[in-house]
């Protein structure tokens, strides 16, 4: 019968082992939410307020909202406009037979 022997996941103290906690510290993302600053729909870190991170307004499903979105969403917004006639004076229509 075979015996267990118990594992050793240890890395050794090497230059090695020194370099790649330093670059998994720096790899690993910063999550910075806890009970005083919860992560919700109104918190300054979803709220669109023309940064990278935020997409919503804290408000109903951002529904015809064209300040939704983090900067480059709202940058490729007016891109696309320029080409697509299409908008909310202008919407898409359902062809009838």
């Amino acid at each position: 019968m075979a015996t267990l022997e118990p594992l050793d996941l240890s890395q050794p103290k090497n230059k090695l082992s020194s370099y790649a906690e330093a670059e998994r510290a720096k790899l690993l993302p910063k999550n910075d939410y806890n009970k005083t600053n919860e992560y919700s729909s109104v918190n300054p870190d979803a709220l669109a307020t023309n940064d990278e991170q935020g997409k919503g307004t804290g408000g109903d499903l951002d529904t015809n909202n064209f300040t939704a979105g983090n900067i480059t969403d709202n940058l490729e917004r007016k891109n696309e406009l320029k080409i697509n006639s299409f908008s909310v004076q202008k919407p898409y229509t359902t062809p009838s037979a």
